[in-house]
């Protein structure tokens, strides 16, 4: 038993020793940091320190408090005049108890250096050579409630020094000084930057360039893999952005993979899922799109030699696909770009392969036109972009009617609209257009510079996550300036009874309920033609407002006739009792709901009897007819949770009404305006903040809280647009955006009028 303590004695005497050592229990090693410059010359005040626990977080040995002293070092500047900044710094290590070691560090204006010790003679364990690519992490908050101390890391070629101090002011300083000896290096070019440099500066020369490319095999196409980037990325990773979450590493390391996975697309046999990941990082890293078409470049050069024979596919025919598609989706640098179109003349000049040809030719004419796209092109587009061609979209419009219209990945709403005003003659209509997504009852009007393809992307996307969903496009009337000169014979006139006859069974059309049951009546006249007992009855919310049957049902009293039942005794008692009780009140309301469908649908049915021998376009009139009483007939609501005006007045819930002549507020289901603002009369009108518009008209301010402001801002620009336009003169109306936004037709901002 001695002899066993005598050697757990020795053991933990050895253990304390170097423990002790690890944390530099010496007076030499006393001194935190210290800063160096070349300009001082004098002396230099720093912070000590000493740890007052190991980087494993149990106690210091050496028993030190944690007060800080400061002292003036009295060395001599001479004895390092290289040295910028040293000190002691905890170092994270792999292996071992100890995640976290203690190290001296010096920084110099070339490398980051990492010591076993401040002496002169101590060891240099490792180095990190400081360049323009080289990247610092600052000191954050979450790092220092993980670990106790303040983090910085410094990313090199080779290393990576995840660096710890228990002062935020020390991580700052070391912080600042490795950045600033980043900032003063020189840029680092690669090879294929010069080389794209020499092309750029001889391309008038093409013996020159010819030369350029036969002797240097890094411009042209390979079947070696790629082991470094093309372009000089930043060394680090992308752990603390918001990409790490999509599986994102480093930039430089995501190069390497984009061209692993080009080379994939030669034996892949269904390329599209390849072309879609592709154009989704290039999407989703900004700064690998310059190193993606350069990639994409290189495997579509070509030299004169590969081009004598024909007899085998050309295996750079998927590279020119999928160069094709990224030409559709975001654009390279300007650099880039401009060697990018004198790669596709190059080709045009020297192929003999015409498919080829076509598709630098395609390219070619698609950068004149392409934006970045918002979401990655669907499967459809990109088999039409594969074979050169357009893709066919269906746009519906009011009534069972559609058309199917041939689109580029270039075409936007405004144009789509123009097409579709072509096709159904509507060209010349006062009235003005716009494409709308729609589900069932939701729909929201799409702006005029949004480009289709995306919006049929977001469908394709959005009926994998829902596959109920069948979100589709409409072609609707959008402002009505002119509801009275519309032709009967007209299409455009069966686009107002269709929009029309949507603002009734959505209850927002303000009537009373005979009127609502003689437009039911009407509608089932319109659609079915006379009354038959054989004829399908359709369900009565596509013909009937569903809420003014629920209003109706919650008039009548919840509970029966009669005292109301004892209350039970007990907390769980009275929990069932209550549970119980709402379930009887839900059946009541059901029931009620079935009472009324019921009494409603006879009433109907009486009417639509009656209007035996009424034509089609008789019925669509009388319908109008009907709706015309109403003063804001034209008009668009959208609801408001709250309105204030600075006269005094508020309310809640109410319709903000939008029309060409005015701007009204009702209460819902009120036929008769509170507010109503000649649009003469308003002087401006925008976005307060997030969930508020704001109208001034003269002297008075009115306030909205609604969830609805782009749809609100939208029509009442394409309003002033259209009025605009069809007065002609250029004075009518001053519109001046402000410095916020810069709109387009359809996506406006807030301006004075």
């Amino acid at each position: 038993m001695p002899l066993h303590g005598a050697c757990w004695f020795l053991c933990c005497r050895q253990g304390f020793s170097l423990l002790g050592r690890e944390h530099g229990e010496k007076e030499e090693e006393e001194e935190s940091f210290e800063l160096r410059n070349s300009a001082q010359t004098g002396q230099l005040e720093v912070t000590l320190s000493q740890p007052t626990r190991s980087a494993n977080g149990t106690p210091s040995l050496s028993g030190v408090c944690e007060e800080n002293s400061r002292l003036i070092v009295k060395k001599a500047m001479e004895d390092e005049p290289e040295v910028l900044v040293k000190g002691w710094l905890l170092r994270e290590v792999s292996g071992g108890w100890l995640r976290q070691r203690r190290f001296w560090f010096t920084l110099t204006a070339d490398s980051l250096d990492c010591y076993s010790g401040p002496e002169k003679d101590a060891r240099r364990l490792s180095m990190l050579v400081l360049t323009s690519l080289c990247s610092v992490l600052w000191p954050d908050k979450h790092t220092y409630k993980q670990t106790g101390y303040w983090g910085l890391t410094v990313y090199g070629r080779k290393h990576c020094y995840k660096l710890f101090t228990k002062h935020f002011n020390e991580a700052v300083h070391w912080a600042c000084a490795v950045q600033k000896v980043i900032d003063s290096k020189a840029p680092v070019e690669t090879p294929t930057q010069l080389l794209i440099r020499d092309i750029e500066e001889n391309k008038f020369n093409p013996e020159v360039v010819e030369h350029i490319y036969q002797h240097n095999p890094i411009l042209t196409y390979t079947q070696s893999p790629l082991y470094a980037p093309l372009l000089p990325f930043p060394y680090g990773s992308l752990d603390h952005t918001h990409m790490a979450g999509k599986g994102y590493t480093s930039v430089r390391e995501e190069a390497v993979r984009l061209f692993n996975c080009l080379q994939q697309l030669e034996s892949a046999p269904e390329p599209v899922p390849l072309i879609q990941g592709i154009l989704q990082t290039g999407l989703d890293l900004r700064p690998l799109r310059d190193e993606l078409y350069c990639q994409t470049i290189k495997q579509t050069s070509i030299t004169p030699k590969r081009t004598q024979t024909q007899t085998q596919p050309n295996p750079q025919l998927r590279y020119w696909q999928l160069l094709t598609c990224m030409s559709c989706t975001f654009l390279p640098s300007s650099s880039v770009l401009r060697y990018l179109r004198f790669h596709l003349k190059r080709v045009q000049s020297v192929s003999v392969d015409t498919e080829v040809e076509s598709y630098a030719w395609f390219i070619a004419q698609a950068l004149e036109k392409t934006r970045c796209r918002e979401c990655v092109p669907s499967w459809e587009e990109i088999q039409g972009l594969m074979g050169r061609q357009e893709m066919l979209c269906t746009v519906h419009y009011p009534g069972p009617g559609c058309c199917r219209i041939a689109i580029s990945s270039h075409t936007t709403a405004n144009e789509l609209v123009r097409k579709m005003a072509e096709r159904l003659g509507l060209q010349d209509s006062p009235n003005t257009f716009a494409l709308f997504e729609q589900k069932a009852c939701r729909e929201r009007v799409i702006g005029g510079g949004t480009i289709i393809a995306d919006v049929i992307t977001r469908f394709e996307n959005l009926s994998v996550k829902e596959p109920d969903s069948e979100w589709r496009l409409c072609f609707k009337l959008y402002c009505l300036l002119d509801t009275d000169n519309i032709s009967t014979d007209s299409i455009e006139y069966l686009f107002l009874y269709e929009q029309c006859h949507e603002m009734v069974v959505r209850g927002q059309l303000p009537a009373c309920e005979d009127d609502l049951l003689s437009l039911a009546a009407l509608r089932l006249q319109a659609v079915q033609g006379d009354y038959s007992a054989l004829a399908p009855f359709p369900a009565l919310e596509q013909v009937f407002p569903a809420r003014v049957l629920e209003a109706r049902a919650l008039l009548t009293p919840a509970e029966p006739q009669g005292c109301p039942p004892p209350f039970p005794a007990g907390l769980l008692a009275g929990a069932l009792w209550g549970h119980k009780r709402r379930e009887e009140q839900d059946q009541r309301l059901r029931a009620r709901l079935r009472e009324e469908a019921a009494l409603t649908t006879t009433a109907i049915l009486e009417r639509w009897k009656a209007l035996s021998g009424y034509s089609r376009r008789d019925s669509m009139a009388a319908y109008l007819t009907i709706a015309r009483q109403w003063s804001g007939f034209g008009c668009t609501l959208y609801e408001v949770d709250f309105y204030i005006s600075s006269t005094g007045s508020f309310s809640q819930r109410l319709w903000l009404g939008v029309a060409a002549s005015c701007v009204s507020l009702y209460r819902q289901g009120e036929a008769e305006a509170l507010e109503c603002l000649p649009i003469a009369q308003i002087c401006s009108y925008g976005v307060s903040d997030s969930n508020t518009f704001r109208i001034t008209a003269g002297d008075r301010d009115l306030l909205f809280e609604t969830s609805k402001l782009t749809e609100i801002m939208q029509l009442m620009n394409a309003y002033f647009s259209a009025t605009r336009r069809q007065l002609g003169k250029d004075d009518c109306i001053t519109m001046e955006t402000t410095p916020k936004l810069r709109p387009s037709l359809l996506e406006l901002p807030s301006h004075p009028v």
